[in-house]
């Protein structure tokens, strides 16, 4: 059968037009099609990872742990920075175009009539990569809530569940309590559950409970301490590691990276990791957008931060980041995200802000981003723009050695002005 498109580029712009709705949860579409598949990862270890906040930053972790090892993980996370391929890792390595290709070829070919998301399409092409990658252990990151997302068609031999919190509440329920029903559907019988939120909704405990799946409690099953250059790791049968920090920003990484290690260990039977290649994957691991600084005369600062507790999480960061200049931050929303509660988070470290306005069915734009600003701080400094071109322009002409620019709100704000700073840099 001859592949429908030549490039990667035309393979995207026709998923995306392919289904009639941009997310439609459930699994029994993608579990005709996986069906009828050559490759399904079958025997592989699967680790599957949800949560509101902190997925991709573990993913990583993980990721950077097997490498470490010696192993050959595959990781899929989602949304992506800069290109697609950052989707798909086989061994630390985007996949190429042409593997793509292929990959959605064969999707294509596998499901006949059925209707395929976007993110459906990419995450069945996904599952191909790795197996044909004959992957030693597979780190998929769920997309939205958990139990109707479509990395939920596979069985996990570890599931693990970041936090709870709220976020995409019109799909997921209006409190941590559906929430964290929906995000604990990764959870399978008779396998571990790592659980990093340290007070989860009684429904994550529950259900794990009634499912039968060992669930491992941050501050019940494991803990950690935090004291000067290293932390310790500690298990409750007594089993301690010392280890140095995640070299990723924030105090939230020593909780991420706690939950990482006893993710590694429920798999230690299967692949056994040394504490030497836990430390140096730690100190290795890199997540672009999360607490991402840039040096320089003007410091930058990335961060995906789209939701509240992530904001807060962004405003612990900023508060040990002494900056003796002007701080501006860069801000960008969809309209489903709560931009009072992000602005609200980051005021105390923002001197200026710099509106952006986004595209799309879910658009905010600027003018409706200073009206929530406002509201919240009438003399607060501002300017908005239509064009992030335009902005990240201006506010590098405006700024000053010493100053400190922020750039947050959305995957999209992250990605457009970190492309922008590129080709200025180039």
């Amino acid at each position: 059968m001859k592949p429908r498109f030549a490039s990667l580029d035309a393979w995207l712009r026709w998923q995306e037009q392919l289904h009639p709705a941009e997310i439609e949860l459930g699994l029994a579409r993608v579990a005709r099609v996986l069906a009828r598949m050559p490759r399904r990862l079958e025997g592989v270890p699967v680790v599957t990872v949800a949560g509101t906040n902190g997925k991709g930053s573990c993913v990583a972790m993980l990721e950077s742990v097997y490498l470490a090892a010696g192993y050959r993980p595959g990781a899929y996370t989602s949304p992506h920075l800069q290109h697609y391929n950052e989707r798909i890792r086989i061994a630390g390595q985007a996949v190429s175009d042409e593997a793509l290709c292929q990959a959605f070829s064969t999707v294509d070919a596998a499901r006949g009539d059925v209707s395929l998301t976007y993110f459906e399409f990419g995450t069945l092409a996904a599952i191909d990569l790795l197996d044909q990658a004959q992957v030693d252990v597979a780190l998929l990151e769920v997309g939205l809530g958990g139990r109707l997302d479509a990395v939920n068609i596979l069985d996990c031999d570890v599931a693990l569940l970041t936090s709870v919190d709220l976020d995409h509440t019109e799909w997921l329920g209006p409190d941590r309590a559906a929430i964290g029903r929906e995000k604990a559907g990764i959870f399978r019988s008779g396998r571990p559950a790592v659980c990093a939120d340290t007070a989860p909704p009684e429904t994550v405990l529950s259900y794990a409970s009634d499912l039968g799946a060992p669930l491992l409690l941050a501050g019940r099953d494991y803990s950690w301490q935090h004291e000067g250059p290293r932390w310790r790791w500690q298990e409750a049968d007594g089993t301690l590691i010392e280890l140095p920090p995640p070299a990723l920003a924030g105090d939230i990484q020593i909780g991420n990276a706690a939950a990482v290690v006893q993710v590694v260990q429920c798999l230690q039977s299967r692949l056994p990791v040394t504490p030497g290649a836990l430390a140096g994957g730690l100190e290795q691991v890199r997540c672009p957008g999360r607490c991402q600084h840039v040096p320089g005369p003007v410091s930058w600062l990335y961060d995906v931060a789209h939701n509240a507790a992530a904001a807060r999480a962004l405003s612990d960061c900023l508060a040990t980041d002494v900056c003796r200049g002007r701080r501006r931050t860069m801000l960008g929303m969809l309209s489903d995200k709560p931009a009072a509660e992000v602005i609200t988070a980051l005021a105390a470290h923002t001197d200026e802000w710099v509106l952006l306005s986004l595209g799309g069915s879910r658009a905010r734009s600027a003018a409706e981003l200073a009206a929530i600003l406002l509201d919240i701080d009438p003399d607060a400094s501002w300017q908005g723009f239509d064009d992030m071109q335009a902005a990240a322009q201006t506010v590098l002409s405006q700024s000053s050695p010493g100053d400190r620019v922020v750039v947050t709100g959305s995957f999209l704000v992250v990605a457009g002005v970190q492309a922008v700073m590129s080709a200025v840099r180039a």
